[in-house]
């Protein structure tokens, strides 16, 4: 006789109160299991991590860590030296690249190439006075002879004129100016040497301003090589606005002659000055004459002295640094000096630092030892 099996309403429930018993317990207990195993498996690589570092720092140094140490005792002339190559490292590798300076460079000398299309013989002619301001009395007289190695001395407003003339040029403010001219006779042709054709022509004309620091150097560095222009509140002040003569000088053309004044005065005259100043740190020191053995490559080159106003005699001014004279033979046209004396006959230039005889005489006898 078949009989159906049929549960009551009540048996489900009963069913799975009967499993949730049985099961419930074995849940529990695998889960505290895995997780004290965890725990365990945890704690043991903590110790393990732990020892290895009391292992580690239990041991001697290494040979790295005594590298780094050693480095931290060298002189100061030698760290010095060891950034700047650090530097130009990075700038050869383009990991510092000036992407302003660079956007700069850019539009200038495409401004250089609309100028030409404006060409004005009047505008040739003013351009090249302004450059005259700009090139000689501010970067050659000021900026070079009287700021960086203090070849003459002059009152304090002529000096921050010179100064003020220097700017219209565009190479930065004067302390970072003189801080880099410092280095590179500090370190000429060696390791922390800015521009050094040695380290390539093209690193050594433009390369060096467009990678690595370029003229922006550190508070530390500005103390160290110009310390008598960090402590001139005056200097400090134009260092920081260097561009806002150029500024004023572009409003002023543009609103007197226009588009070809701002062109021709400006975007012309800056980038073919820049170039010129930057030919003394690249050609000067490849091809020309060298009267003095100094320890260097310098060269006297009297097509860049012609571009700039005297500078070119650069064999001459790196054998007597300071020496306020840089075209030592009567044929060595040097305009720069020519304006050094016409202060002196106005009463505003002394002390100025001259070449003697027996100083030429001498370094004919003797390798000259190279001053900084």
């Amino acid at each position: 006789m078949a009989h159906s099996f049929r549960r009551g309403p009540g048996s489900l429930a009963k069913d799975i109160e009967v499993v949730a018993n049985d099961v419930w317990p074995l849940v529990i207990y695998a889960n505290t299991t895995f997780f004290r195993g965890y725990l365990l498996t945890q704690s043991e690589n903590l110790l393990v991590f732990t020892s290895s570092c009391l292992t580690q720092l239990l041991q001697p140094p290494s040979a790295a860590f005594v590298r780094i140490r050693e480095r931290a005792h060298l002189t100061r002339e030698t760290r010095f030296s060891e950034w700047g190559m650090q530097n130009k490292i990075k700038a050869q590798l383009n990991s510092n690249f000036n992407w302003n300076t660079a956007v700069f460079m850019v539009i200038f000398h495409l401004g250089t190439l609309v100028a030409l299309f404006m060409w004005s013989w009047k505008w040739v002619v003013i351009s090249l006075l302004i450059n005259w301001v700009g090139g000689s009395l501010g970067i050659g007289i000021g900026f070079h002879r009287l700021l960086t190695h203090r070849g003459f001395q002059t009152p304090k407003p002529v000096e921050y004129f010179l100064t003020f003339c220097g700017l219209i040029a565009l190479q930065g403010g004067a302390i970072n100016w003189v801080v880099t001219h410092r280095i590179h006779h500090a370190f000429t042709e060696r390791e922390g040497d800015p521009h050094s054709p040695r380290d390539g022509r093209w690193w050594a004309h433009m390369g060096w301003i467009l990678s690595g620091t370029s003229q922006q150097h550190s508070d530390i560095v500005m103390r160290r090589y110009a310390p008598d222009m960090m402590k001139d509140p005056v200097h400090i002040w134009m260092n920081r606005l260097y561009f806002m003569p150029l500024v004023v000088l572009g409003i002023g053309l543009f609103a007197v002659a226009g588009w070809q004044g701002l062109f021709w005065g400006v975007f012309l005259r800056v980038t073919l000055g820049l170039h010129a100043t930057w030919l003394v740190n690249s050609a000067t020191h490849l091809w020309g004459k060298r009267r003095f053995e100094t320890t260097d490559d310098s060269t006297n080159s009297w097509w860049v002295a012609l571009l700039t106003f005297g500078e070119g005699w650069h064999n001459n001014h790196h054998a007597f640094p300071r020496a306020a004279k840089h075209g030592l033979k009567w044929y060595e046209v040097d305009i720069n000096w020519y304006g050094i004396t016409v202060l002196k006959f106005l009463g505003l230039a002394r002390h100025i630092n001259l070449v003697s005889r027996e100083q030429i005489a001498q370094s004919h006898e003797y390798r000259l030892r190279k001053a900084a």
